[in-house]
């Protein structure tokens, strides 16, 4: 079997868009286009990763994937329903995004979204460059409603330099915004709900001041989340019920998913070879829990890898 599994990206035009995945992993971005987010791994009603590597599974869906080709992932999802639970993206921000926020679970069905929890890892920033995820120590809503109604929300929000490297987990009812200046690698549940609280008083690709969300929004944040900081660096950055993302930093072969079952893997620095083939940073791979040859390793020297998994 052809395995690793690869997708086709799928690219997003967004007002705060730029074209800094051509740069950092050498894609051909559609000509012209403020790419915002590059959707590497999606199984949405509106969007669907589409396999390349080659093989029997080339030109299939996620969808069909995951629907059909169960044992790709490994036996204990066969009790799964609905799609794939995980969405994985690129975002180029060289503006900043708006101000934003998930439903958390207790709240998502009333307001009509899916909530979805999600983790940062900065691929580059530029200097100066700023994430904001939660509020500063001490603010209310009041404050935060009277700073809307002003126009001077980010007085409130936690503000953290970046650099290559951070990163950050962004649960459901953690208000916060991505600064212009950063790549980010984006993993997420599978949801695609964002309410907007602020956009920087901004026009949207239209020309027109885009929608935004104050009742939800003000509903969802979680008013007691005060000045969240960057995960300890270590080898298993984020364990959340959703997602579970480890940095690998190898110079030796080491096993690239755990027996029987399936992850998706991200090169941060170096070559890395998996079965024959060479992923270079800024690729998106799958090892199916079907793979025989279940071996990670650096193509020269020492490589870094995302792995990501399920709990």
């Amino acid at each position: 079997m052809p395995f690793p599994i690869t997708f086709q990206p799928v690219y997003m035009e967004r007002v705060w868009g730029g074209r800094r995945l051509e740069a950092l992993f050498g894609r051909s971005l559609p000509e012209g286009m403020r790419v915002g987010e590059s959707w590497e791994v999606v199984d949405r009603p509106g969007a669907q990763s589409v396999v390349t590597s080659g093989g029997p599974y080339r030109g299939m869906t996620l969808q069909e994937l995951w629907s059909g080709h169960r044992e790709l992932f490994g036996e204990r999802y066969r009790q799964y329903t609905g799609r794939f639970p995980l969405l994985v993206k690129f975002l180029d921000a060289a503006e900043h995004l708006s101000v934003q926020v998930h439903p958390p679970p207790e709240k998502a069905a009333e307001l009509n979204g899916e909530p979805k929890s999600e983790m940062w890892y900065v691929m580059a920033a530029e200097p100066g460059a700023v994430v904001y995820a939660g509020l500063k120590s001490g603010t209310t809503r009041r404050d935060f409603e009277r700073a809307l109604a002003e126009g001077r929300v980010a007085e409130w929000l936690h503000q953290l330099p970046t650099r290559a490297g951070d990163c950050i987990y962004i649960p459901s009812g953690r208000v916060h915004a991505i600064g212009g200046g950063n790549v980010i690698l984006e993993i997420q549940q599978n949801s695609d709900t964002t309410y907007r609280v602020f956009d920087w008083n901004r026009l949207g690709l239209d020309g027109k001041p885009r929608q935004l969300h104050m009742k939800e929004s003000l509903e969802s944040i979680r008013f007691d989340d005060y000045e969240p900081q960057f995960q300890p660096k270590r080898e298993r950055l984020v364990e959340s019920p959703y997602f579970v993302v480890e940095e690998l930093r190898f110079a030796e072969p080491l096993l690239g998913a755990p027996k029987e079952d399936f992850a998706l893997l991200i090169p941060l620095a170096g070559e890395v070879v998996c079965n024959g083939q060479r992923f270079s940073v800024g690729s998106v791979f799958l090892m199916p829990a079907t793979q025989p040859d279940r071996r990670l390793a650096p193509a020269a020297g020492e490589a870094c890898c995302l792995r990501v998994t399920i709990p």
